[in-house]
């Protein structure tokens, strides 16, 4: 027993009844909190230093879709459905007074049709079997994956590409299959091995790309398209 609770000290030193191991285990949580937030700041820093010309034309490639009354449609899995439901919602219901509503479906929303097409078919089609009935050539599909290999995400991509959507990825690490050359029109790569920061900076992405789009928007002035703009 006294080896097995040597070995569980070293896995686990914060749990301890000696008083000085908790003050020391304290300061180490202190720290530790400093240094993942000291870490978040330094990947959105690297990113948008890197890529703000990209995210200028993704926003660009947005505002243009609902410039020619197109919708935004969102798609991801697990922790990043429920970004792909954020994003809808931002669209869908702005914050910022004097904002327009924007159209935008969360393709996660629906429950009942996911897990139909998943038992009936392949998990793999539970987004372009809804592509298929909801999207219409000049809307925009924005999907967002951690490592940029989602197979149902992929699948819906190719589904758009076909249909004449324009295609976002926010995706991370290297970018996976969705960052190769050519696949999506716009692919927004948050480069670190941390799930969590990518996380954490793709809630930034596509808060600021919300606001440039309605930037946009509102110095659109009725024209059809916004290719080109300063």
């Amino acid at each position: 027993m006294a080896e097995d609770h040597s070995s569980l000290r070293a896995l686990y030193p914060f749990l301890s009844n000696d008083l000085a191991d908790r003050s020391g285990s304290e300061d180490a949580l202190l720290a530790s909190v400093m240094q993942k937030a000291e870490r978040s700041v330094t990947v959105k820093q690297r990113f948008f230093r890197e890529n703000a010309a990209q995210v200028v034309a993704t926003a660009r490639a947005i505002a243009d879709v609902y410039a020619n009354q197109g919708c935004l449609l969102t798609m991801g899995n697990g922790g990043s459905s429920c970004d792909a439901a954020h994003i809808a919602v931002e669209f869908l219901h702005p914050v910022t007074a004097g904002r327009p509503a924007l159209a935008a479906l969360n393709l996660v929303a629906d429950t009942a049709t996911m897990t139909a097409v998943a038992n009936d078919v392949d998990y793999e089609r539970v987004f372009v079997r809804q592509l298929d009935a909801h999207s219409r050539p000049g809307d925009g599909l924005m999907g967002v994956s951690t490592s940029g290999d989602s197979a149902n995400l992929i699948a819906a991509f190719r589904c758009a590409k076909n249909m004449g959507l324009t295609t976002i990825g926010l995706v991370g690490g290297t970018g996976g299959r969705m960052a190769a050359p050519g696949f999506l029109d716009h692919c927004l790569v948050v480069e670190t091995d941390s799930i969590h920061r990518i996380q954490e900076c793709h809630v930034t992405i596509y808060h600021i790309l919300w606001d440039l789009v309605h930037t946009l928007l509102a110095g659109c002035r009725g024209r059809s398209t916004l290719e080109g703009q300063p």
